[in-house]
């Protein structure tokens, strides 16, 4: 039976790597022996330890901006015209420095939660984007409530929705119904013509009334959002029998935190977030049992701390349903985590020389976005299908387009690598064999290296067939021997060359089988 009771059985490297695969963009190999030999509460602590604001984006080699020299940050500057390239690449670029330089931390991980959930796309001022993802992260692990009330007002938000269109003459109702619908309530079942058990359309015009009078303000810096009386409804709103008929007196730029706290008085709130909780950290599939024994006490936990979500995420990832053999290995990676787990695992050495790492950077967001996942263009408001798209959810990432991208990826990472101008993007196996506890053994090896690639024991067919690569048709003991033929004269190139090719053949093999979609 699924139960939120904090775990109790033996902790190993198993499911730390378990933790981490959910929780992070990768950890290296270290990091999981690490942990794996402390607890699940020292591997709580350090994921949810708090984190300070990273340093903005730079301008690394861009001349024509008069406003922002090499070297400094654009993110509180003024446009000229044909800066705004540069700015957006600097700002992918960035955004996978953070979640490939931030491992061992929940943060990034819940940044990008909270980026599908209250979505912006297609924002053509990075200034703006950037504002965004910082508010964010700076409440990623912070209060549910809070970040409602200040992404109702974001820029970005304000943009994207027309929020800054919505005025007592002309409301706009977009950012009202997806405020409910998307962002808080959810849509429930129908009850009638225009009632969704958890709210009404008549709630849609009254919410989108409350909250007329927001613009976005660019041309005197810094970026902000202002509040404008005289576009602002100032008449008495009445919300539906779903709120209890409950009026909202005008407040001016404090109306629109009034509404909030009356959305969030509804318990569908927590249930709500509970279940997008659920489904991004453990599994999609929320059958009766799950929502009596998960969701509605993990609800429970939110509201009692008044909408901190840190103590409800942390009851739920020390949860003993967690660490059902059902959830782990249940959910098929995501792009981005397709992309930069390995990457960490195997504790990459990117370029020093910033310009070509932003490059490689770049490439890394191009290549999420062929696999449809690209950061600050999800395809709607409700986010990427493949998180709430019934009944397929995360089978959506594997596709005749998707596939073919990621078999391409795999095989030029774990290979000879993937070039950008001088620099390799590419996987040192040899140097995180080296750190095995027994390299020379062809079991062990296969061990160690399914903990870091896979979320599941492999078959015993498989670890014959892998082994296989290993030794290469020379006979079991070939491996030992050319290991420690290398490990006597590391340096020796000729030495080091076949334990290298079969690490190599291991790896690509590896990361082609169906397992290592799974997370």
């Amino acid at each position: 039976m699924a139960s939120l009771n904090k775990y109790n059985g033996a902790w190993n490297t198993s499911l730390a790597a378990h933790l981490f695969r959910r929780t992070t963009y990768g950890v290296s190999y270290e990091t999981l022996k690490e942990y794996g030999s402390k607890s699940l509460d020292a591997s709580l602590d350090v994921l949810f330890q708090p984190l300070g604001p990273p340093p903005p984006p730079l301008n690394l080699s861009f001349e024509d901006d008069p406003e922002v020299p090499i070297g400094v940050t654009w993110v509180d500057k003024g446009v000229s015209q044909n800066v705004n390239g540069y700015r957006t690449a600097s700002l992918r670029g960035w955004s996978f420095e953070l979640m490939l330089t931030g491992s061992l931390n929940i943060r990034e991980k819940m940044t990008m939660f909270w980026h599908n959930h209250f979505v912006t796309s297609d924002i053509n001022d990075p200034r703006y984007s950037y504002k965004y993802i910082e508010l964010l992260r700076s409440n990623a692990l912070g209060n549910f409530k809070q970040l409602t009330k200040d992404v109702t007002i974001d820029p970005a938000m304000l943009n994207y929705l027309n929020g800054r269109d919505n005025t007592k003459q002309a409301p706009n109702e977009n950012y009202a119904r997806e405020l409910m619908e998307l962002f808080t309530l959810g849509k429930g079942i129908s009850a009638g013509p225009g009632d969704y058990t958890t709210y009404t359309e008549e709630d849609v015009k009254e919410v989108a009334k409350v909250l007329t009078g927001w613009v976005d303000v660019r041309a005197n810096l810094p970026i902000r959002s202002q509040f404008n009386l005289v576009r602002h409804d100032t008449t008495t709103k009445k919300l539906s029998h779903r709120f209890n008929g409950v009026t909202i007196n005008n407040a001016g730029a404090e109306e629109y935190k009034n509404l909030i706290d009356i959305i969030f008085q509804k318990e569908e709130v927590s249930l709500f977030i509970a279940r997008k909780f659920y489904r991004w950290f453990l599994h999609y599939n929320i059958d009766d049992s799950i929502e009596k024994d998960i969701i509605i006490p993990l609800a429970k936990i939110i509201r009692d701390n008044n909408y901190e979500i840190a103590p409800a995420l942390k009851t739920l990832l020390a949860s003993e349903h967690f660490y059902d053999t059902c959830i782990i290995g249940g959910i098929i990676k995501n792009p981005i985590d397709f992309l930069l787990n390995p990457l960490n695992q195997f504790n990459v050495v990117y370029p020093s020389d910033p310009v070509l790492k932003y490059r490689v950077l770049g490439g890394l967001y191009q290549t999420t976005f062929a696999m449809q996942m690209g950061l600050y263009q999800a395809p709607s408001v409700a986010g990427w299908q493949a998180f709430y798209q019934t009944p397929s959810y995360y089978r959506l990432w594997l596709n005749a387009t998707s596939l073919p991208t990621r078999k391409l990826y795999t095989d030029g990472v774990a290979s000879t690598g993937l070039p950008f101008g001088t620099y390799r993007l590419q996987l040192n196996a040899i140097n995180t064999l080296d750190k095995f506890p027994d390299p020379a053994d062809t079991d062990k090896v296969i061990d160690e290296f399914s903990l870091i690639l896979m979320s599941k024991p492999l078959a015993q067919n498989q670890i014959t067939v892998l082994k296989g690569l290993l030794v290469a048709g020379t006979g079991a003991n070939s491996w030992t021997t050319l290991y420690n033929i290398y490990k006597a004269d590391p340096t020796n190139e000729t030495k080091r060359a076949p334990i290298v090719n079969r690490l190599r053949a291991l790896i690509v093999y590896m990361m082609r089988m169906p397992e290592y979609h799974l997370s």
